[in-house]
């Protein structure tokens, strides 16, 4: 019987990126738990959704390989809403 090939006992680069998601959502889901609030953790939770959404763009809908347009709404996509949400949290706390 051959012996394993190495390349097949390495984990994919798509299983360390979703065991990355899972850590990002565990991370939100205490902060959520532990109570925290103010300014300062709505916006580093906003920004991981954001680093989520840009990760399961990346690797789980193919776009890290592709160039032009359908790139640019994509990163459109979360950055313009993700902008205006910080606005919006950034405002409501000076008020």
């Amino acid at each position: 019987m051959n012996a394993p090939d190495s390349s097949r006992r390495l984990v994919r680069p798509c299983t360390w990126v979703f065991l990355g998601l899972v850590l990002l959502t565990l991370v939100t889901w205490a902060v959520g738990t532990l109570g925290l609030s103010g300014l300062w953790f709505s916006l580093f939770l906003l920004l991981l959704a954001l680093l989520k959404g840009g990760l399961v763009g990346d690797w789980f809908m193919g776009l890290r390989e592709v160039r032009g347009p359908w790139r640019w709404v994509v990163i459109i996509w979360l950055v313009l809403p993700g902008s205006l949400i910080a606005t919006a949290f950034i405002l409501t706390y000076r008020g």
